[in-house]
């Protein structure tokens, strides 16, 4: 799969937009991206950052790691992973209207903590 077929696939939804994110080509909606090529280096070519809830994605991870993954600069956004070159049309279509939906609904990208803070890293109201 290109991202040409990807953009075909996400215009269909409403309010879609085609767009780019760090230099590379995105979907959003609403202002928000919702899909695009993946810019960190740590990334394969040829993936695809799809917007996904934490559920969702340890889910797919789990389910296929030869079409899903991760890396961690990406573990703390609610996204996953995605080799164009292994996904199925129609999980393409159920992958972007899931990230529709989500960015259409909360606007906002979810954050998963990846570290600890320390008691004393945490701001303390002052004394009275």
């Amino acid at each position: 799969m290109t991202f040409d077929t990807v953009r075909a696939i996400g215009l269909k939804l409403p309010g879609a937009e085609a767009a780019t994110m760090y230099g590379e080509p995105a979907l959003k909606v609403k202002g928000q991206m919702f899909a695009c090529i993946a810019s960190h280096k740590s990334a394969e070519p040829n993936t695809l950052v799809v917007r996904i809830d934490f559920a969702q994605r340890d889910a797919l991870l789990a389910e296929d790691p030869e079409t899903y993954y991760l890396k961690e600069h990406y573990e703390p956004y609610a996204c996953v992973l995605v080799r164009l070159s292994r996904v199925s049309r129609e999980a393409m279509h159920d992958l972007l209207g899931g990230a529709w939906r989500m960015v259409n609904a909360s606007g906002r990208p979810a954050r998963r903590s990846v570290r600890a803070r320390s008691p004393s890293s945490r701001k303390r109201p002052p004394a009275k």
